[in-house]
């Protein structure tokens, strides 16, 4: 939606919005939002966009918001039990209602509140001088109060679940949905009361006698004074409760002559105050709504306007663009001098750079074409390869691997990144959804990058030399200089060189398997139609749902808008009932290991290498492990026989290798052990005795020679739970017991591993106070879930709190494993490769001239990348596949 868009007008309408009403449904519809310094932003950000979707919706000429400005009304001077039963305002939400204004502010929308009064009499009160001037009016609400306002000039919007879903009602709709008219909404209320406002109504008077009551006379007053008419039980009901029925009338009457001075003129549209908007949005760190609204009027929702910088100027830099010899030789001379260039590259991986902008400083700032003469190509080709080799030019870009890539094209490498904008943004900011310069640059600089304009490239570059010591200022702050510059920037030319290599994979096996697991799929639908008992879309929901819930008769799982739900947890806990379901269940595991993984692999082989080249994403996840994609080779699964299979055909690059397997033996709990100090768990990893087995004699009390292998096994989810804050539900769910017995399991544990529950609290306690938790080399996570009055959500911030020093702990050791060893690699001029990264595992290509080198190196690496409490261990094995590697 654009700015203009925001004042345009189309008809007669005036919008009136309810807003308190709309604040309290956004809050609760949406899940906790917050900025970095933890200013919550949900109800805001549902509030704001139903209001632009309204708006662009209706268009209308006038537009207004009312607000309660307190809690005490004239009606609860009349009845102090009015709305009593209401909770506090959640903490979340109280400093959320001054933002809604403020966001009106910036858009020049005219807000009301009053004294003693509830927004619905304000917006009675504007309904009523808007039709008496023969406007139209729309109102916006979640409170079906309204609806007594709703006449032949006046129509009302409601939402029904959270702020997405709307009903529209005229009289008439009013009429055929409450039996009763718009204008006998309030005696139906005085009749039935209203339990959400705590109005008392008359006790025993149901809806429909109500609605039948009033159809035939009109009002509570009329029913009053022809009770001789009436039903005996009716007439009872009202004569012994006729002023409440009176009383409860008047507190469901909206008021439509509040004291307030507002005027049609008052509330026309005019546009938004740029910059405010601009500082709000900024603010509440709404990137896509500020883009969204402050769009070029070209319509390209990529291209935001520079002039609507807090300081009205566009963000434009002057440059030089390069083209003869000289001036390519120069600006070397300069770049050496200045010992730092901030590059921006434009360019695709494949195709190669189209062009360069280079900035020495603020102000100087140069343009490569590379897309002119050959000659000049060459020249600047020359530069790039100088600036990019000499060690004293420290280099600064956005994203130096997506970088990496570009310069590879033409064989230049940066010998050593200097620094790395996105990543260290990541390592200030780890919650953030979405990355990108000009994202990071209003972030940071309070300005705006023009994405496709004509100075975009040396203005990003510009912009990068500027963040370098804006951001290194921030990391040495947070005490992040040391995780930033040994570990995340090495770390991107490791995950750059292995991206390069990629995964040799045998193709003519997957293909083979691909028809295997087709022919398998073929007798599972066949098995699937006869105990059906007809043939119908497996793949359909709807079509599934009605076989298994309404031709079988199994209870039916969750109802969604579309019908029943058949997830693979509805499935899971209908698989006894009914043999379809097992085949069902086995159907989609198949199914998917077909189309995402068998499937899906062979079309993600490069046909020039044939191997996979996956991308590995350094700066997503909020816990600092790597992520991968095209394809996604952290995932591929392994609790099926079937789908582990599928590491058969990664396969070494040449005959003669070897697939290396590196994997760290139970590291999280190792970290947990280091990070408690608990003696029990210290004790039993310094003896190298098996954890669970430990466990299991702790938890359950006998001598570890005892233990037998089912108690091992739920001392193994035990041990695995406790690190992810497993609850006794979710205990007793795992390893199929009572949930009693599940909290048993988890007290006996923590009586006998007392660090463990001293950790737990330890650190749950910290983040309060802090509003975040640390990894042990510094990594740190902000969790404002922890200070969320749903106690769903403030329970998976305690959760998070507890497991994130853990698992990112270990992503950070596994990042620095890598670096070293990579790094040696390079040294000993080693012909075997790593290939792969999967949580706590190293895959390597091994040549077979360097195996016992390479296990020797990788084991010392791994073993010794930190010093912990207790002796960090790896598993290695071999094998001419990643399926069949055998241990070493």
């Amino acid at each position: 939606m654009s700015l203009k868009s925001l004042t345009e007008a189309k008809n007669n309408t005036i919008l009136v919005i309810d807003g308190n009403s709309l604040i309290h449904r956004a809050f609760h519809a949406i899940p906790l939002l917050s900025t970095a310094d933890g200013l919550p932003t949900n109800a805001v950000y549902g509030f704001t966009n139903m209001l632009l979707k309204i708006l662009n919706d209706i268009q209308p000429k006038w537009v207004t918001v009312a607000f309660d400005k307190s809690k005490t009304t004239f009606r609860n001077q009349e009845y102090s039990e009015y709305k009593a039963h209401r909770k506090a305002t959640p903490e979340e939400l109280r400093p959320q209602f001054s933002l809604v204004k403020d966001v009106l502010n910036a858009l020049s929308i005219k807000w009301l509140e009053a004294e003693g009064y509830e927004a619905d009499d304000l917006i009675g009160t504007i309904v009523k001088k808007a039709e008496e001037e023969d406007a139209d009016v729309v109102i916006l609400s979640g409170d079906k109060d309204i609806l007594q306002l709703v006449s032949d000039k006046t129509r009302a919007i409601l939402t029904k679940k959270g702020i997405t879903e709307i009903e529209e009602y005229n009289a008439e709709n009013v009429y055929r949905k409450f039996g009763v008219h718009p204008n006998q909404i309030t005696d139906y209320k005085g009749l039935t009361g209203d339990p959400s406002d705590n109005i008392p109504g008359v006790p025993g008077i149901g809806p429909k006698t109500a609605t039948k009551l009033l159809q035939d006379f009109d009002s509570v007053e009329n029913i009053l004074a022809n009770l001789d008419k009436i039903t005996s039980r009716a007439r009872t009901l009202m004569e012994n409760n006729s002023e409440q029925a009176l009383l409860s009338k008047r507190l469901a009457t909206i008021i439509t002559n509040v004291p307030v001075q507002i005027t049609l003129e008052q509330c026309i549209r005019t546009e938004p105050n740029e910059a405010e908007l601009f500082n709000i949005l900024k603010k509440l760190e709404f990137k896509k709504l500020l883009r969204d609204m402050l769009t070029a009027e070209t319509g390209n929702s990529n291209q935001i306007k520079q002039k609507h910088l807090i300081n009205k100027q566009s963000y434009a830099v002057e440059y030089i663009t390069l083209s003869e010899q000289e001036d390519f030789e120069d600006l070397l001379v300069q770049a050496q001098k200045s010992g730092k260039v901030a590059l921006a590259l434009q360019g695709r991986r494949e195709k190669g750079l189209i062009s360069v902008a280079l900035c020495l400083s603020e102000g100087q700032n140069y343009l490569l074409p590379l897309n002119s003469s050959t000659e000049t190509t060459s020249f600047a080709l020359k530069l790039l390869q100088n600036i990019c080799v000499d060690s004293k030019i420290k280099k600064c870009c956005y994203d130096t691997k997506a970088d990496l890539w570009l310069l590879h094209y033409y064989g230049i490498e940066i010998n050593q990144p200097g620094f790395d904008v996105m990543l260290a943004d990541y390592l200030l900011n780890p919650g953030k959804s979405a990355r990108s310069l000009p994202e990071t640059a209003l972030s940071h600089l309070d300005i705006v990058l023009q994405e496709g304009s004509e100075t975009y490239l040396p203005a990003s570059a510009e912009v990068i030399s500027r963040l370098v010591d804006i951001l290194q200022s921030k990391l040495l702050l947070q005490e992040q200089e040391n995780l930033y510059y040994d570990i995340e920037l090495p770390l991107l030319k490791v995950l750059a060189s292995m991206e390069r290599t990629g995964v040799s994979v045998d193709k003519e096996q997957l293909q083979l398997m691909s028809e295997e697991l087709n022919k398998k799929l073929q007798v599972l639908t066949t098995d699937i139609y006869e105990h059906a008992g007809e043939i119908f879309n497996i793949n359909s929901t709807k079509q599934l749902g009605s076989i298994l819930f309404e031709k079988l008769k199994l209870k039916a799982g969750k109802k969604t808008k579309t019908g029943y739900s058949t997830d693979v947890t509805v499935l899971e806990e209908l698989a006894g009932d009914h043999p379809v379901v097992s085949l069902l269940l086995e159907y989609r595991q198949l199914a998917k290991l077909k189309s995402t993984y068998v499937d899906g692999l062979t079309g993600l082989i490069n046909p020039q290498t044939g191997k996979l080249h996956t991308t590995f994403h350094q700066a997503v996840t909020a816990t600092g492990r790597l992520s991968s994609s095209e394809p996604n080779l952290q995932n591929v699964p392994i609790r099926l026989d079937a789908g582990r299979k599928i590491r058969k055909f990664f396969v070494p690059c040449k005959p003669d290798n070897f697939i290396f397997s590196a994997d760290y033996s139970q590291i999280e709990l190792r970290i947990l052990a280091h990070i408690a100090q608990d003696n029990n768990l210290m004790d039993a990893f310094a003896k190298k005795q098996d954890i669970h087995t430990r466990t299991a004699s702790e938890v359950f009390g006998v001598a570890m020679d005892e233990v037998t292998p089912e108690m091992r096994g739920r001392a193994k989810a035990v041990n695995f739970g406790i690190v992810y804050g497993i609850s006794d539900f979710g205990l007793a769910k795992d390893i199929k017991v009572t949930r009693k017995e599940a909290g048993r399991y988890i007290n006996n544990y923590f009586n006998r591993y007392s660090g463990v529950k001293a950790y737990i609290d330890r650190v749950i306690r910290e983040a309060r106070e802090k509003g975040y938790v640390t990894t042990i080399l510094n990594r740190r996570r902000y969790l404002p879930d922890l200070f969320s009055s749903n106690r769903v959500v403030r329970s998976f911030g305690e959760r998070t709190a507890m497991n994130t020093p853990i698992q990112g702990s270990a992503s950070d050791i596994i990042k620095l494993a890598m670096v070293l060893i990579y790094r040696e690699m390079r040294k000993r001029k080693l012909s075997s490769t790593m290939i792969l990264q999967v949580h706590d595992e190293l895959i390597f290509d091994v040549v077979a001239s360097e195996v016992e080198e390479m296990q020797n190196l990788v084991k010392y690496y791994m073993e010794n990348a930190v010093e912990l409490s207790v002796p960090l261990v790896v598993d290695m094995k071999i094998g001419p596949n990643w399926y069949d590697v055998q241990k070493i």
